[in-house]
């Protein structure tokens, strides 16, 4: 239900070229941008766990935790402010993704990283010298709109940079920079946690700058990818870059369908108005929605932001929490590998399939271990060793279900499927429903957590087997295609086909007219 075939039965187009050292450092200098996303994923979870963080800006939490010694293990954390911290952050970042569509299409890939990473470094900074609430909200609404140009601009770059039978495993070092950016910040944490004076929290938030100034300094070294050149009328100039990240003089073939995916570009005057009201467009949007959508309800971030509270709330010690974290943080960033080496041999498809298998029967076994040891009560004092290591090696293979399918490829996947004329549009549409989910799971999950109980990995399981059938049915294969021939994808699945056929679509169009002028 996922393969390919062209018309005809011919197979995908190839371009010349090879793997040049040019590319292969502008690719990873622009993943870098994962590293921010990354370091924030990673730092929020262990810092609001930090008693003397928790005692300056949220003392109701602090109290609660000194004061009562037997309290349910599900409801220890349980703050609407506390969440509120941790996804403010998530909410700036789908609206600034929104714009960010607009600055990418206007002026390139490069100045959305650029702004990124300027942007991030101000909100660093607010949070490392914040003295009241209000000014560490204001600093991670900062962080967000760093997070909302990253993403959207990013997986884009990364995307139209690669050879396109390397395009996988390059756009999947944007995901292999998050899991960087999450154990780096899980080592922060474990040392800063124990700096004696109660301000090792100042320092976990404010070396977010770090990453940002990597970033920062990278995309001003960066060029912009050629499809966005001729997007904007600089056909010379992306020519001479194409022959350059190629490694070969004869681009023409790869260099004419961008001139062709441009001419389809111009037929549509508003992009936003396409991508939601044409009907060639209803397979691409359906994907960019429901991705992200179920990447989010994976519960992969309840794992991944909050860990240490997470671990806390199940019995284990601060310092354990903290390794804890850690421990999935590695597993995270090594199973990440297993997709940058498949996604191009094996297939998008075949990842998501097996990875939803393995996170489903995992999850699973994870709401069962907890059900069985905490109960609904909750009232658990003293946790086993053996308990608690068979919970941490089953969140591990979850997560490394995760790294290596809906991790990577929640990103890869939607920033490929496009036509360039609603390219930019559709990845803002991605990033934002992205950041939505991102966070309605961050401010519900402490109070679902302490309403459901163990029932709240039951809940996610479930959208996890919902997803794993979903992409078997509905998810073709774009493994080794070019990225301006995806269009075709569509063309032959068997349930997507149906919305593709209408003359008056844009690339209907295109398609027609290029057709006459070759009569003529």
């Amino acid at each position: 239900m996922g393969g390919v075939s062209f018309e005809g039965g011919s197979p995908p187009p190839s371009y010349p070229g090879k793997l040049t050292p040019y590319v292969l450092l502008t690719v990873l200098a622009g993943a870098a941008g994962g590293l921010i996303f990354g370091y924030d994923l990673g730092i929020s979870g262990g810092v609001t766990s930090m008693a003397p963080f928790l005692e300056k800006f949220f003392p109701d939490v602090y109290e609660r935790q000194q004061s009562i010694t037997s309290t349910n293990q599900y409801c220890k954390f349980n703050s609407p402010t506390l969440q509120l911290f941790t996804s403010s952050l998530y909410l700036a970042a789908l609206f600034a993704s929104l714009a960010a569509g607009e600055v990418t299409k206007k002026f390139g890939r490069r100045i959305s990283m650029m702004m990124a990473g300027f942007i991030f470094l101000f909100g660093a900074a607010l949070n490392a010298g914040a003295v009241h609430l209000s000014m560490l909200i204001l600093g991670r609404i900062l962080l967000g709109i760093g997070i909302g140009f990253a993403n959207q601009s990013v997986p884009l770059y990364l995307s139209e940079m690669s050879p396109y039978n390397y395009r996988g495993r390059f756009n999947i070092c944007f995901q292999l920079m998050i899991t960087i950016g999450i154990l780096c910040a899980n080592l922060i944490n474990f040392g800063t946690a124990k700096i004696s004076g109660g301000w090792g929290w100042r320092l976990s938030l404010g070396l977010a700058g770090v990453p940002a100034v990597i970033i920062l300094i990278a995309s001003f070294f960066l060029s912009d990818t050629p499809n966005s050149m001729v997007q904007r009328g600089r056909e010379i100039e992306a020519k001479a870059l194409l022959k350059r990240i190629r490694g070969v003089d004869d681009v023409d073939a790869e260099f004419n369908d961008m001139l062709a995916a441009k001419n389809e570009a111009d037929l549509v005057e508003s992009p936003w108005r396409n991508l939601f009201g044409t009907k060639c467009y209803r397979p691409q949007l359906a994907m960019s929605i429901l991705i992200p959508f179920f990447q989010q309800f994976t519960g992969i971030n309840v794992i991944m932001f909050y860990a240490p509270v997470l671990f806390q709330s199940l019995g284990f010690g601060s310092d354990a929490s903290l390794i804890s974290s850690v421990i999935t943080g590695v597993v995270n960033m090594f199973a990440t590998g297993v997709s940058i080496y498949g996604s191009d041999r094996w297939g998008r498809r075949s990842l998501f399939l097996e990875g939803g298998v393995q996170m489903f029967i995992f999850q699973s076994l994870i709401a069962g271990l907890i059900g069985w040891r905490f109960g609904v009560s909750g009232n658990v004092t003293d946790i086993p060793f053996w308990f608690a290591a068979v919970v941490v090696v089953c969140i591990c293979v979850y997560v490394m279900g995760f790294a290596w399918s809906w991790g990577p490829l929640g990103w890869l996947y939607p920033s490929e499927i496009f036509p360039l004329e609603v390219r930019s549009a559709a990845q803002s549409v991605t990033v934002a429903v992205n950041m939505a989910f991102t966070f309605i799971v961050g401010q519900c999950f402490l109070t679902m957590l302490c309403s459901m109980k163990y029932g709240l990995f039951i809940f996610f399981a479930f959208f996890v087997a919902v997803m794993t059938l979903f992409c078997y049915f509905f998810m073709p294969e774009t493994k080794n295609i070019p990225i301006e021939e995806m269009t075709q994808v569509w063309r032959s699945h068997w349930f997507w086909k149906r919305f593709m056929n209408e003359p008056n679509d844009p690339v209907n169009k295109a398609i027609a007219m290029s057709k006459l002028r070759d009569r003529v």
